[in-house]
């Protein structure tokens, strides 16, 4: 057999591990937060839209 190659017969008698444990995987709810979050903005609108067009200028060069 050359590189790559493979007994076809194996293929039909490969087995996989679908069983899953509970205690495995990630346990989405372990990090959840509760709260509020506020913003205090303290640029007028023409100057956050003047750093976006300099955030973009500085993405095409």
């Amino acid at each position: 057999m050359g590189f790559g190659s493979y007994d076809e017969s194996e293929q039909d008698n490969q087995e996989y591990d679908t069983d899953f444990e509970d205690d495995e995987g990630v346990d989405t709810a372990e990090n959840t937060h509760e709260g509020e979050v506020e913003y205090e903005f303290t640029a007028s609108n023409d100057e956050l839209l003047d750093r976006l067009k300099d955030i973009k200028t500085d993405e095409n060069t």
